[in-house]
């Protein structure tokens, strides 16, 4: 038996759930499929948790725009909802005068994104407000945060469901077909079933390229390849002399090792990268020279034995190692042809302080087209 639903939301991490949220404040029948046990086990909870202003991203990238709007939304978001959260600020930072030209460039591309708070800072001040870092230059972004991310998932979740929105956990996705009536959606798991959409948003992070692929009418000329760019995390032992996140200078590939603190003030280190061709969360242990070696570029004092394993994360890219990182895909019928068909591809950072505005993305999207 197919069962007649109006609107599926794939995948219960972060971004999904803020669509489902979004479409059930605007009247939409949503229902949530998670593969997995519970929400956001995969990108959603291995990250960094911070609340990002807006620095890197090219003008007028989804990336820029949403995580500029998203910001705004998700400090509100967590005042009004009682989320744990800090605008704790961050500084950024050249470790040699080669490096300062960058530093400029972050200011110009901000500054073009609407990020007009960054303040240049004397090396003075940079020993007052971080005594513990070593630097030639820096400059303090005050809108940067932290969240708690799994506080923040949850109250979207509530929200969702308050507003009818249901979740149905262990329910992968086998497969499905584009009909003319709407989108048939197979689904496996303890109770397995065929649903026919009118409406689908495949939300699955580091799976949204299978999901697609899995849809028998889906045009594969507009799935991009799928790339998994895989990052180590390591923690502080003992006190953190840091007050507020500290960056270097990133590379092409990534933000570089920087420090960030949770709500507790536990610092931690990350992420690096490397290039893996499927999701394994395994630990590499042999990572924690490079890392010693990176966090001494700022903090030339951290301690001999100061760092342990943390927790590995994993991207979704669109990109091939060595080429500049690919904006966000929001690909909706305009896209690609299909009716009521949404899909997101390579959403990695900024996607969880973007993600509030992604919801209001894909709810235009949807109201924009015909389904």
């Amino acid at each position: 038996m197919t069962d007649a639903v109006d609107c599926v939301v794939i995948g219960a991490g972060v971004v999904g759930l803020a669509i489902a949220r979004e479409l059930a404040l605007a009247g939409r029948e949503v229902l949530v499929l998670e593969a997995e046990d519970g929400i956001g086990q995969h990108t959603s909870s291995r990250n960094s948790e911070v609340i990002h202003a807006g620095l890197y991203y090219p003008r007028g990238s989804l990336k820029a725009r949403l995580c500029v709007e998203g910001q705004e939304l998700m400090y509100a978001y967590c005042a009004e909802r009682g989320i744990p959260h800090s605008r704790i600020g961050k500084i950024v930072v050249a470790s040699e005068e080669a490096e300062i030209p960058a530093l400029h460039s972050y200011q110009e591309k901000a500054a073009a994104n609407g990020v007009s708070d960054l303040r240049w800072l004397s090396i003075a001040e940079l020993r007052d407000l971080e005594p513990a870092v070593s630097c030639v230059a820096g400059f303090l972004s005050p809108s940067t945060g932290i969240v708690d991310s799994h506080a923040f998932m949850l109250a979207l979740q509530g929200d969702g469901e308050n507003h009818g929105a249901m979740l149905v956990t262990r329910t992968p996705m086998v497969g499905g077909e584009v009909r003319r009536d709407g989108i048939l959606l197979r689904t496996g798991g303890d109770d397995p079933a065929e649903l026919l959409a009118r409406t689908v948003v495949n939300s699955a992070g580091l799976f949204a390229q299978a999901i697609a692929a899995s849809l028998v009418g889906f045009p594969a000329m507009h799935m991009p390849p799928a790339y998994f760019a895989k990052a180590h995390y390591f923690t502080l032992s003992g006190r953190s002399p840091f007050r507020r996140l500290v960056y270097p200078i990133a590379t092409q590939a990534h933000l570089g090792v920087h420090v960030t603190l949770d709500l507790g003030g536990q610092a931690r280190f990350g992420p690096d990268v490397s290039w893996v061709a499927e999701v394994d969360y395994g630990f590499d242990d042999s990572r924690e020279a490079s890392f010693v070696e990176a966090i001494r570029c700022y903090w030339p004092g951290l301690p001999d034995g100061a760092i342990q394993p943390g927790y590995t994360g994993i991207r979704p890219k669109l990109a091939p190692e060595g080429a500049p990182a690919a904006d966000f895909r929001v690909d909706g019928p305009e896209v690609h042809g299909v009716p009521g068909l949404v899909n997101l591809f390579g959403i990695e950072s900024p996607g969880l302080t973007a993600s509030l505005a992604l919801g209001r993305q894909v709810r235009r999207l949807l109201e924009q087209s015909p389904e």
